[in-house]
């Protein structure tokens, strides 16, 4: 059985989750960690063999099989186009770049290289979201009318302190649409099975003056995204994200005019499922996680690990359930319709 070198661009969430999935996942191998200033610690103190300041230094540096892109937004689009030079497998972390043009560039070079490629979102392997996507799929939900999406989080109240950087700069491609809003609109065109034919909403910045340990300063970014988009036939989706609420909770919820399915809970891993109609409440118990023993580790892990498994059906077969780069570029232009978009 082949087991696959791995090297990790990124040290944030990289090497909080992509890093001890991929260690407790049975076919991969981290060889190697790039970042422009804690890869050669990162190496030392979690024993893997090779450190670089950069993907491209990473690429040419050592022998890989694939390369797992979790650098900052504005690094996204250098670091895939490197490692798809070198005709390497890639799996890349939303959002998928900066703008639609970035998007549509890495689409190309990932056909033109021919390696299996895929974007990072493993919450579409939470048991109840993919239970939802099944109701649709079999019809069980019929005709469908509305879908509604909802996270609240309170991590960026007024009160709240982040240390600044990259993630407030929206020119780098900070706040919370890249954040959260591409995995919520990813879900929303994954669960109805298409794109949406038109999309309004706007991106909202409640606390412009923030703080951290050296002080005030100024964000530049989104705290909350809203969107609506229709679908055609009937059918509009409700999106919200709103990291300055008095508390965390998730909600995902399919109305068609038979039933209504929802799934909510307090974090968008850690839901209960129902389904309501006229006459009755029932709560769906879902399967969970092949690998759950691992969210000790890190609540990301499990699914991460099988959004693994995809990548490897990818690379061994041409077949997988991955979340592909052309998905990843439909995402890109609802984010830019909402605001999330950079100049070339």
């Amino acid at each position: 059985m082949k087991h696959y070198r791995i090297g990790i661009s990124g040290a944030g969430f990289g090497v909080n989750a992509h890093l001890p999935a991929l260690l407790a996942h049975p076919r991969f191998e981290v060889v190697a960690i790039a970042s422009p200033s804690r890869a050669a610690t990162i190496a030392k103190e979690r024993g893997i063999p090779h450190a670089f300041a950069s993907a491209r230094e990473m690429i040419a540096g050592c022998e890989l099989d694939g390369v797992v892109v979790a650098s900052p937004p504005f690094a996204h689009r250098d670091d895939v186009l490197a490692a798809l030079d070198a005709r390497k497998h890639v799996l890349c972390e939303k959002p998928f770049g900066l703008n639609v043009e970035e998007a549509e560039e890495l689409l190309g070079a990932s056909r033109d290289a021919g390696t299996a490629c895929g974007v990072a979102h493993e919450f579409r392997f939470v048991p109840q979201r993919a239970a939802i996507r099944e109701l649709v799929a079999n019809g069980h939900l019929a005709p469908l009318r509305q879908l509604e999406i909802t996270q609240l989080g309170t991590w960026l109240r007024a009160q709240s302190e982040r240390p600044r950087g990259w993630w407030f700069e929206r020119e780098r491609g900070g706040g919370i649409a890249g954040a959260l809003m591409s995995h919520i609109v990813d879900s929303a065109n994954w669960t109805l099975g298409r794109s949406p034919k038109r999309v309004q909403g706007f991106m909202r910045t409640a606390v412009p003056q923030r703080r951290d340990a050296q002080g005030a300063f100024a964000s530049g970014v989104d705290d909350g995204c809203f969107a609506l988009l229709d679908y055609g036939d009937g059918l509009v989706a409700r999106l919200s994200v709103d990291a300055t609420a008095a508390v965390e909770s998730f909600t995902i919820a399919v109305h068609a005019e038979n039933r209504t399915a929802v799934a909510s809970g307090r974090t968008i891993a850690e839901m209960t499922l129902f389904s309501v109609d006229d006459e009755e409440t029932n709560e769906l118990q879902c399967a969970p996680s092949p690998y759950a023993k691992f969210a000790s580790i890190n609540g990301n892990v499990p699914l991460l690990m099988e959004l693994y498994d995809e990548w490897i059906a990818q690379i061994e077969t041409g077949t997988s359930a991955l979340p592909t780069f052309e998905e990843a570029l439909e995402t890109q232009r609802v984010l830019a319709a909402l605001g999330y978009t950079t100049a070339t």
